[in-house]
C-alpha cells in the first residue's frame, strides 16, 4: 500500500505529477501539500490522521490505528506547470505502446518485448519517442536491421512522444478513483478543472 499512486496536483488544480502514498506522507507532514478527500475537500497531515478509513478503502496500519491513503494530494506553495517533456525510457515506451507490438498488434509481457528502431541507427535511425517503438521478439528478427518498407512489414501507428502523463491513461477504468477523474481526461469522467478549483475555493 505505501507503494500506491497518489496524483500530485499544484495550487491551480492542475495535475503535475504522479507519486507513491510513501512520498505523499511525507509532503503532507511536513506541510508542503495538503490531502483531498472524495468531496476535494484539503486536510493537512494531522485533521487527515482524524478522518474514519472507508471500509475497504486503501490505509496503512499505524501504532495507535489506521490512516487513509489519499489519492490526491494538493501542493501548497507550488503553482507551475512542469515541462511537459516526458523523459524517454524503456518502460514509458512499452507504457505509451500498451505492451502491443506495433507490427503484428499482439500484446504480450514485458519480458517477451523489445524496443525497435523504426529507422535502423544505421540509416541515422535515432533513439526517440517518433522512432522506437514496442515490438515482439519474432517481429524484431523479421525486421533485424531493416526499414519496415524493406521487411515488407507496417506500423500500427505512428510513434510519438506521450503526453504529461504517460502511464495514468493505462490504468483499468476501473481502478481509476473518483478523485482523479476530477483531473485527468478519462472518458465521460472529464470535468473542467477550473470548476474543480473554483468548487474548493468556495468550500
Amino acid at each position: 500500500m505505501i507503494h500506491s499512486p497518489v496524483l500530485v496536483i499544484n495550487r491551480c488544480y492542475a495535475p503535475i505529477h504522479i507519486t507513491s502514498a510513501k512520498r505523499a506522507f511525507s509532503l503532507l507532514y511536513r506541510g508542503m501539500a495538503k490531502a483531498l478527500n472524495e468531496r476535494l475537500e484539503p486536510f493537512d497531515f494531522h485533521a487527515w490522521c482524524t478522518l474514519p478509513v472507508p471500509k475497504g478503502g486503501p490505509c496503512i496500519g499505524l501504532v495507535r490505528g489506521s490512516i487513509r491513503i489519499p489519492r490526491v494530494i494538493l501542493l501548497t506553495s507550488y503553482d507551475q506547470q512542469p515541462h511537459r517533456l516526458v523523459r524517454f525510457s524503456r518502460i514509458r515506451v512499452l507504457a505509451r505502446d500498451r505492451y502491443t507490438c506495433q507490427y503484428c498488434g499482439k500484446t504480450f509481457p514485458r519480458r517477451e518485448l523489445n524496443l525497435d528502431h523504426v529507422i535502423p541507427r544505421r540509416y541515422g535511425g535515432t533513439t526517440t519517442w517518433d522512432n522506437v517503438v514496442c515490438c515482439c521478439k519474432a517481429c524484431n528478427r523479421k525486421k533485424g536491421g531493416r526499414t519496415p518498407e524493406e521487411a515488407g512489414m507496417e506500423l500500427i501507428r505512428v510513434p510519438r512522444a506521450p503526453g504529461l502523463f504517460p502511464l495514468a491513461h493505462l490504468l483499468p477504468q476501473p481502478e481509476l478513483s473518483d478523485e482523479w477523474r476530477f483531473f485527468l481526461p478519462v472518458g465521460e469522467q472529464w470535468r473542467d478543472r477550473r470548476d474543480v478549483g473554483a468548487r474548493a475555493s468556495a468550500g
